[in-house]
């Protein structure tokens, strides 16, 4: 007749009672971390409940063992007493309390309103600050008037952090805040903090392929571009010049405060060497360089460190170039002649044919109107040929003048290289030019005009550099065409076939000299009187 009693099972009743009665009703209710387990934690509330990962809190928290022996609140979401099963939530119950501070921040905020929040996530490009049930970010340009390269150099997690309301979209419920508003702009005032032409310090922040960005001061950057490094030196990148943390000294160059620009230079410190340019490099003296770079229309020719002078095509030869690689190569020492300066475009003209005397201001001195001259083909188009008669001296033998039969292709009768003898039928000093004849060399002489060149050898060793190589032109200009166009209009008919024959008649002449022991070449006598 004994009866058996539990107080631990009536405890236990109790307390599924209480549990059901919080479930029932959405009360929170208290109790300690006692374990990490998986998936979550072991949470005693009277009876062992599990509180899932998911649930701990609004973000995914990754220290679950800093939580073992903790009271938290919680809510009950899952009760079955006949498996005896209780799942809590910590992160309903904050959802809960986030939500009714949201409704309160959210009737406050507007545009402007200065607060403070607690940071709660830093990422690469800002940070998110909860403002009170509201998360607001604060990108990074807006954390600082100068320069940073991550949030975490100013803030850390946790930090309380006064900012203002730069935009407040309540549809979408974003928040745009700003940390640096709440300090005064320094490029409010930067034209007259830094004068154009004024010495400044400052520390290079910054370099890449075209300059260094200097810091004069928290907020205010310049720029010192490669070209404003040196009067001398050909800067191909900044940090030749300088390095990152450096002080250096520039000068104020220019001063743009709406586009917030500024633009430095370091060469400004020192004297520039154009300045005295016309003292050291008088117009006619000579002076001796390098050949720097060639280009279509012509050679630039370092003279000293930085000073550049430029030798025109036209100032290469007194004769026609059309590549300057013909006469000069990259590298090479030549001797030129000062043309012109010009110290404020910072312009250096020079000039390689003035170091010889012009040929053609004597060329009637050597060369008359019917006189027959000899030369050599340096240039074949479709037009006729150029013979070089001396150097700086040519002359154009038209198609119609290169043989006494009717010529189509002067490719066909001449060839570079070629020793060509010729009548002079043209000389016009003004424009330069001369005008030959092989055909009436040929009728008035007798006598061959042509003389094949000999086929090149290879040479037996490498050939020295020269000063200056000559090459040959390859394509005709508007001159050559312009002159082959006078020759064939002052060039007469061509002869009949008297005259093609009277070409064969000095062989036959030479025969009957040699059967009479005396030879001798016909001369211009001789065949002028046969015709």
């Amino acid at each position: 007749g004994m009866i058996v009693l539990s107080k631990e099972k009536a405890d236990r009743i109790v307390v599924w009672d209480d549990l059901a009665k919080a479930y029932d009703e959405g009360t929170p209710v208290k109790g300690r971390v006692l374990s990490r387990i998986k998936g979550g934690l072991t949470v005693d509330v009277g009876l062992r409940g599990f509180l899932p990962g998911s649930q701990i809190d609004l973000r995914p928290v990754r220290n679950l063992e800093g939580l073992i022996g903790q009271e938290i609140e919680m809510k009950i979401i899952k009760l079955n007493r006949k498996r005896s099963n209780i799942v809590l939530s910590r992160r309903v119950l904050l959802e809960e309390v986030r939500e009714e501070a949201k409704k309160r921040t959210m009737e406050v905020l507007e545009d402007g309103l200065q607060m403070e929040g607690v940071l709660k996530n830093i990422t690469d490009y800002g940070a998110f600050i909860d403002l009170g049930g509201i998360d607001g970010l604060l990108h990074i340009t807006d954390m600082a008037w100068g320069r940073i390269s991550h949030p975490s150099e100013l803030f850390a997690i946790g930090d309380t952090v006064e900012v203002v309301v730069l935009k407040f979209d309540p549809e979408r419920e974003r928040v745009s805040l700003g940390y640096k508003q709440l300090k005064p702009d320094p490029w409010d005032d930067v034209d007259t903090k830094y004068p154009v032409g004024d010495r400044v310090t400052g520390k290079v922040v910054s370099i890449t392929d075209y300059g260094a960005f200097v810091e004069l001061e928290q907020g205010v950057e310049g720029l010192v571009h490669v070209s404003e490094m040196s009067w001398n030196k050909r800067i191909r990148h900044a940090s030749k010049v300088v390095s990152v943390g450096e002080i250096i000294e520039a000068v104020v160059l220019n001063v743009d405060r709406e586009g917030r620009r500024i633009s430095l230079g370091i060469k400004q410190t020192e004297p520039n060497p154009w300045e005295t340019i016309e003292e050291r490099y008088p117009v006619g003296e000579l002076v001796e360089g390098r050949v720097r770079n060639l280009t279509d229309f012509g050679a630039f020719v370092s003279i000293e460190e930085g000073i550049d002078g430029l030798i025109h095509v036209s100032d290469l030869s007194w004769t026609q170039v059309k590549d300057p690689a013909e006469v000069l190569r990259k590298g090479q020492k030549v001797e030129v002649k000062v043309l012109s300066v010009d110290k404020d475009q910072e312009r250096l003209s020079l000039g390689l044919k003035q170091l010889t005397p012009d040929p053609w201001e004597t060329v009637t001195d050597r060369y008359n109107l019917g006189d027959f001259v000899e030369g050599r083909v340096v240039k074949v188009t479709n037009f006729g040929a150029f013979a070089e008669l001396e150097e700086g001296i040519e002359g154009l033998i038209h198609v119609s003048e290169l043989a006494t039969s009717k010529a189509v292709n002067p490719k066909d009768i001449v060839d570079e290289r070629d020793t060509v003898r010729a009548k002079i039928i043209k000389i016009d000093l003004e424009n330069r030019k001369i005008g030959l004849s092989v055909k009436r060399y040929i009728v008035e002489t007798g006598s061959e005009g042509i003389i094949r060149a000999e086929p090149a050898k290879e040479p037996d060793a490498p050939e020295v550099e020269a000063t200056v190589v000559v090459g040959e032109p390859e394509v005709a200009v508007e001159e050559d065409v312009e002159l082959a166009e006078e020759v064939v209009a002052e060039t007469p008919e061509p002869p009949g076939d008297e005259a093609t024959v009277l070409v064969e008649e000095p062989e036959i002449a030479v025969e009957a000299a040699e059967d009479e022991e005396e030879v001798r070449e016909p001369s211009a006598e001789d065949a002028k009187t046969d015709l």
